[in-house]
């Protein structure tokens, strides 16, 4: 019962880091939650179930398309709501965020209704079983796929020309300004991966729990913002990590104690970290200099 908890609450955790990226790679460079990011999340999801269903496209093409419009959406937003207001107070271009992640709601709404959705896909799912556990073939995949991408991004942050720019511009857009650094391409590159990585979150949800409706972006959303806070925002393990632990909570919550708390027990296991370690699990604290 245990190591099956587990096994589930890793295959939804691996999905909440997916998202959780996208929280913490902007938050890292600019210092701003971008609360539009579930909604982002949400409508590279319908993308994906309009290729596929519509266009009758394979599902590995319509992940990678649907990954690169969302993308293209994702620098969008980045250039309209947020660049105008980046030398703002915090709060402006928090309430942009808000803004803009009221209008894709309500525009996935009008485009596509407000029943969910079935996302239909050729996949045979397999099911196998080691002692008393029991996973499928789409776990699998899941799992897979989300180690490869947040490992190639980690490996991409840190060894690529664009990774260390994005590195430099986290710790001072002025200083890596005057450097060279052309900081609208990092800020709007940065954008893009974290919408992507949305995207292909979504369609591994939409085949997971074969369901998409307009306002699944909200809950998924903070949940994948708790991951960011949890590990600690800014750093890219600690969405990893964070989004592992909250996804094992939670299915050890509903399996222990009752599926009704899933939601309260994840929020209380991030009220209890900041309480002890307001950063997250490996966040550091910022210094700022007078």
């Amino acid at each position: 019962m245990l190591l099956q908890q587990v096994v589930n609450g890793l295959t939804i955790g691996t999905i909440y880091a997916l998202i959780a990226l996208g929280y913490t790679m902007v938050y890292g460079i600019l210092k701003i939650v971008n609360f539009a990011h579930g909604d982002i999340f949400m409508l590279g999801t319908f993308i994906g179930l309009f290729l596929v269903q519509d266009m009758r496209m394979p599902i590995y093409a319509a992940l990678v398309l649907s990954a690169i419009i969302t993308a293209i959406v994702g620098m969008i937003i980045e250039r309209v709501a947020y660049r105008p207001l980046r030398l703002e107070e915090r709060i402006i271009p928090l309430i942009s965020a808000l803004g803009v992640s009221i209008f894709l709601s309500n525009l996935a709404q009008k485009i596509w209704g407000t029943q969910i959705h079935p996302f239909p896909t050729k996949f045979q799912f397999v099911t196998f079983n080691v002692g008393n556990v029991t996973f499928s073939s789409i776990q699998i995949l899941i799992l897979i796929l989300s180690l490869f991408i947040m490992v190639g991004l980690q490996v991409f942050v840190k060894k690529s020309k664009i990774g260390i720019a994005m590195q430099a511009t986290s710790m001072s857009i002025n200083n890596a300004a005057l450097m060279g650094i052309n900081i609208n391409q990092i800020i709007r590159i940065t954008f893009a991966i974290g919408s992507a990585l949305a995207a292909i979150a979504g369609i591994l949800v939409g085949i997971y729990y074969n369901a998409v409706y307009p306002t699944m972006g909200y809950m998924a959303g903070m949940k994948a913002f708790t991951a960011a806070v949890l590990g600690g925002i800014g750093s890219i393990p600690g969405a990893v990590l964070g989004g592992l632990i909250l996804g094992i909570a939670e299915n050890l919550g509903g399996a222990y104690i009752s599926t009704q708390y899933q939601d309260i027990i994840s929020f209380l296991i991030l009220i209890i970290v900041l309480i002890l370690k307001p950063t997250g699990i490996l966040g550091r604290k910022e210094i700022n200099k007078v």
